[in-house]
């Protein structure tokens, strides 16, 4: 069930699995991704492992506070938010929850956003665990293609829309692992049918421009930390997973062959273990 809470001067839409007396996990998705894109298979995996899990959506993203009035962001206009302010938006959410801290696990943006939470609020971040990220878009620039499917003018109907995700994940998937376009076609549905922004997806955008890098920064976070990218990511390669690695004192570093800029099923249980380690030593 979809819940909502005040934080951060916004609404964020949230849902739980597990106890509530399990280790707190903040799961934090990526540009244009919605709650449901952390599927609810791999939720119920990382809540059997002893976790209390909390999947949510972003600002600008599914049924959380769209900045509408902002428009379409504009070259050379200031941006409506940073991902500073996205941060502060899971630390506003933890709040909510009573939660002093938590162990916090990001993919792309989300890796970007849980990277400036534990630089802004160190207190609260238990461990970290970011996945097909980077400390900065200088890190690890896209391919030609990844790029151009990534900025490609968004469609004006529902079933474009569901094309265009064939078309976007057969770009940026893991080549090493079949394309399933069945679960793809479904939750490009789904994530229509629930909220369809692309405007919000350029501002999201348009924040991660903005807010630069963090390498230098990355230097002052202490808590354990662990870094997951796949060897085939075309959107952010790898080497934005090793420039994080590298950035944060003591983080360890998994590289999986084959993977692209998703989480294939088939690596969920080597995923799901390696959160697990991290959480609970």
């Amino acid at each position: 069930m979809t819940m909502r809470a005040a934080a951060n001067g916004i609404d964020i839409a949230y849902e739980t699995f597990g106890s509530p007396a399990g280790r707190p996990l903040l799961l934090i998705m990526g540009l244009g991704a919605q709650l449901i894109h952390w599927d609810e298979e791999l939720c119920r995996l990382l809540a059997e492992q002893g976790h209390h899990v909390v999947r949510f959506d972003n600002r600008d993203a599914g049924l959380s506070t769209h900045f509408h009035d902002a428009g379409v962001p504009q070259a050379g206009a200031p941006t409506p938010y940073f991902l500073d302010d996205m941060a502060d938006d899971a630390a506003g959410l933890m709040d909510a929850f009573g939660w002093p801290a938590a162990h916090v696990v990001g993919a792309s943006m989300g890796g970007m956003i849980a990277q400036a939470l534990a630089i802004r609020h160190p207190e609260r971040v238990l461990t970290l665990t970011s996945i097909m990220s980077t400390p900065g878009p200088e890190s690890a620039p896209p391919t030609a293609e990844a790029l151009a499917v990534l900025t490609a003018t968004p469609p004006a109907d529902r079933d474009g829309v569901l094309e265009q995700a064939l078309r976007t994940w057969s770009v940026i998937g893991s080549p090493g692992y079949e394309l399933d376009r069945e679960r793809i076609i479904a939750m490009a549905g789904t994530a229509y049918d629930r909220c369809f922004d692309p405007a919000g997806t350029a501002r999201q955008l348009a924040a991660i421009m903005a807010s630069g890098g963090r390498t230098e920064l990355l230097a002052q976070v202490s808590v354990p930390t662990l870094v997951l990218h796949g060897e085939g990511d075309p959107l952010v390669p790898v080497a934005g997973g090793r420039a994080t690695a590298a950035a944060i004192p003591g983080a360890r570093l998994v590289t999986y062959p084959g993977m692209g800029h998703d989480l294939p099923r088939a690596l969920w249980p080597d995923i799901v273990t390696e959160i697990t380690k991290l959480t609970s030593s």
